[in-house]
C-alpha cells in the first residue's frame, strides 16, 4: 500500500518548498519537489542600464545577496569585455569567501544541526563528560565543565518554560537520532556560540562593500577606496581589522566547526542515504588571474556523470545546446507554449498559474507542479553545490582537495563512495570551508602586498561609458555561490537590458521532472530512503537540508489576462 506524506513548508531554509513523498514498504518510492513561490526580478530589470542591474537582482535573495550581485556584475563585464584590476579581483574573492564561510557555518549549526542533534536529550548530559569530550577533539578555549553546565541550565530553563522558541517543533526523541547526550550538549553550546560568531565575519563585507547585507559592487571593479593614509578611505586600521577577522574565522572553522562535524559524522557514517543523481555540475570560481582564464580557478570547472571520477566533461555556458531550461512540469510558458527547452540567452520569465490554490491535499504531479524550471546539461539533471565541487576538485587531482578529502575519509573510516550521501554533502561543506578560509587569508595577504607596493587601484574605467559600447551585446556571469553554480545571462540592446535570466543553484537541485521524465537532485536523493515514522519524517528534512535550499521569500503573482496583482505572504 502506498501512502502520500506532505511536508509543507520545509522549515529552516530560505523561501518556500513543499516536498511530497510516496511511502511504500517503509521507504520512499517516489518524491516530488515543488517550489511554491515565483520570482520575477528578471522582468523588473528589462530596459534598465546594465550597470545598475546588480543592485536589483541582488534582491532575488536575502541570504545570497552578494552572490547575485557579483554574478550580475560579471555578466555585464563579459558582455562589454571589461577587465577588472587585480585588487578588485582580490576584494571580490575575499567578499565571496566571507559569504561561503558564514553561510556554511550558519547552515551547519542553525539550519541543519537539528536533523542530527537532539536538543532535548542534551538535558541528560554530564557537563564533566562533555568537557572531556570537547577537549579530546579540540583545544577551543570554551570547554570547561562550568561552561557546559551553564549551557545545560539555559536549555533546561527553556524546556521547563514550555516555550521552546527556536527549539520548538523538533522531532526530539526520534529513533533516527544517534548522538549521546554529551555530544548533543556540545553541539547546542556551539550552536549558541555560532550565533555570536556569525555577526563578526560579515563585518569584512561592510568594510569592503559598505554594508551587509546587500554590499556594493561596481561594473569595472569595486567602489572600494583603498588609501592607507586617508581617514575616509580603507586605511591601515581597517585593513588590519579585516585581517584579524579573517584569522578569527579560520580559528572558528578549524577549532569548532570541523571538530564538531567529524565528531557528529562519526556517529552517522553508516547513514548513506540521500546520494541521488551522482551527476555533478561546477562552473568554477575564486580566480587567481582574470575571470576569463579558467585555468586559474581554485575551484575547477567541470562535469562528472554517474559518479565516474575518471572523466571530467567540459562545460560551455554559452553553448545553446549544453544548458537548457525545460518547463513541462513548471508553472511557466515559452511564447505561450508549454514544451521545449531554451538556453538562458533565449529564456523567458512568463508565467500563468493554473495550479491548486492553498490549502490543497496533493500536487498534480502528472501536470505542472512547481515554480522552478528544470535546467539540464545536455538534457541530463545535475547536482550542484559543495559536494559537486569537492568531487570535481578531487577528480581533477588538485592536491589541496585530494589531501583534505583523503585525510577526512581516513578519520571517519569511510570509503570515497560514502561521500555521495546526505552526510557526505554535509561533510563536503565543512571541508570547503577549510579551503576557502585558506584562500581568503592568501588573497588578503596579496592585497596587503599590492597596497604596500603602491597599487591601490580597484576600478577600470575603460569601456565603462555607454558611448564605447556596441549596439548589441550579450554575456554570462558565472560563479560558485555557497549553494552551487550560479549563472546570470544578459542581452543588451541600445545600451539597455533586452533580456535577463538567472539560473540559481536551487533551480538545478530542486527542479521538477523534465520532458524526458528525468527527476531532479532533490527528488532523486529522497528515493529509497527508509522512513521510521511517516508522521515525523526527519529523514526527509535531513536529506533536503543537506542541499541548503534557497528559494524566493515572498510571492508576487500577476494574472497576465486580467493584470490583477496578488501578494501572498507565507510562513
Amino acid at each position: 500500500m502506498t501512502k502520500r506524506i506532505v511536508v509543507d513548508p520545509i522549515s529552516r531554509i530560505e523561501g518556500h518548498l513543499r516536498i511530497e513523498a510516496d511511502i511504500q514498504d517503509g521507504a520512499i518510492a517516489k518524491a516530488y519537489s515543488s517550489g511554491t513561490s515565483v520570482r520575477g526580478l528578471e522582468l523588473i530589470v528589462r530596459d534598465r542600464d546594465p550597470r545598475d542591474v546588480w543592485a536589483f537582482v541582488q534582491r532575488i535573495c536575502g541570504v545570497c545577496t552578494s552572490s547575485h550581485a557579483l554574478a550580475s556584475i560579471r555578466s555585464v563585464e563579459d558582455a562589454l569585455d571589461i577587465k577588472v584590476p587585480k585588487n578588485a579581483t582580490l576584494i571580490r574573492n575575499i567578499m565571496n569567501a566571507v559569504l561561503f564561510i558564514h553561510d556554511h557555518v550558519v547552515h551547519f549549526y542553525h539550519l541543519h544541526a537539528f536533523d542530527w542533534v537532539d536538543v532535548v536529550d542534551a538535558l541528560h548530559a554530564d557537563p564533566n563528560k562533555t568537557s572531556k569530550l570537547a577537549q579530546s577533539i579540540s583545544d577551543w578555549s570554551k570547554s570547561s565543565p562550568g561552561y557546559f553546565a551553564e549551557v545545560k541550565n539555559k536549555v533546561k530553563r527553556v524546556v521547563d518554560s514550555g516555550q521552546l522558541g527556536i527549539f520548538a517543533n523538533g522531532y526530539w526523541g526520534h529513533p533516527a537520532y544517534k548522538l549521546p547526550p554529551e555530544m548533543n550538549l556540545l553541539a547546542v553550546a556551539h550552536y549558541l556560540e555560532a550565533l555570536d560568531w556569525q555577526k563578526e565575519i560579515v563585518k569584512i563585507q561592510t568594510i569592503f562593500g559598505g554594508k551587509n547585507p546587500h554590499p556594493h559592487y561596481l561594473v569595472g571593479g569595486m567602489a572600494t577606496p583603498l588609501d592607507i593614509n586617508s581617514d575616509n578611505g580603507i586605511h591601515a586600521e581597517r585593513l588590519m581589522n579585516v585581517s584579524q577577522l579573517i584569522d578569527q574565522a579560520r580559528e572558528f572553522v578549524s577549532k569548532v566547526y570541523i571538530p564538531d562535524l567529524l565528531a557528529i559524522g562519526s556517529y552517522y557514517k553508516d547513514w548513506t542515504y540521500g546520494g541521488g543523481l551522482n551527476n555533478y555540475l561546477v562552473y568554477g570560481d575564486f580566480p587567481t588571474g582574470d575571470i576569463r582564464d579558467i585555468d586559474t580557478y581554485r575551484i575547477p570547472r567541470g562535469i562528472i556523470l554517474d559518479g565516474d571520477l575518471k572523466k571530467i566533461h567540459d562545460l560551455n555556458l554559452k553553448d545553446p545546446e549544453q544548458i537548457k531550461e525545460f518547463i513541462d512540469h513548471s508553472w511557466y510558458t515559452y511564447d505561450g507554449k508549454d514544451t521545449g527547452g531554451r538556453h538562458p540567452f533565449e529564456g523567458e520569465t512568463t508565467f500563468h498559474f493554473t495550479g491548486p490554490k492553498p490549502p490543497y491535499d496533493q500536487l498534480n504531479v502528472e501536470d505542472k507542479y512547481s515554480w522552478l524550471k528544470a535546467p539540464r546539461w545536455n538534457e541530463k539533471p545535475m547536482e550542484t553545490g559543495p559536494l559537486a565541487r569537492m568531487m570535481v576538485g578531487y577528480a581533477s587531482g588538485r592536491k589541496d582537495y585530494v589531501n583534505l578529502v583523503d585525510d577526512t575519509l581516513k578519520k571517519l573510516n569511510i570509503p570515497l563512495e560514502a561521500l555521495q550521501s546526505a552526510l557526505g554533502r554535509t561533510v563536503a561543506r565543512g571541508l570547503e570551508s577549510v579551503l576557502v578560509s585558506d584562500w581568503m587569508r592568501s588573497d588578503m595577504d596579496q592585497l596587503l602586498e599590492n597596497i604596500k607596493n603602491g597599487d591601490e587601484t580597484t576600478f577600470n574605467r575603460t569601456k565603462w561609458e555607454p558611448e564605447t559600447w556596441s549596439n548589441t551585446a550579450k554575456g554570462v556571469g558565472w560563479m560558485e555561490a555557497p549553494r552551487g553554480a550560479l549563472g546570470h545571462w544578459i542581452q543588451i540592446a541600445d545600451k539597455k537590458v533586452k533580456n535577463y535570466q538567472a539560473v540559481v543553484p536551487t533551480t538545478w537541485n530542486a527542479s521538477p521532472i523534465d520532458h524526458n521524465g528525468n527527476i531532479g537532485a532533490y527528488e532523486a536523493s529522497l528515493k529509497d530512503t527508509p522512513i521510521a515514522d511517516p508522521k515525523k519524517p526527519l529523514e526527509i528534512l535531513r536529506i533536503v537540508h543537506s542541499f541548503d535550499p534557497c528559494l524566493a521569500c515572498a510571492v508576487h503573482l500577476t494574472d497576465l489576462e486580467s493584470q490583477e496583482s496578488t501578494e501572498i505572504r507565507l510562513g
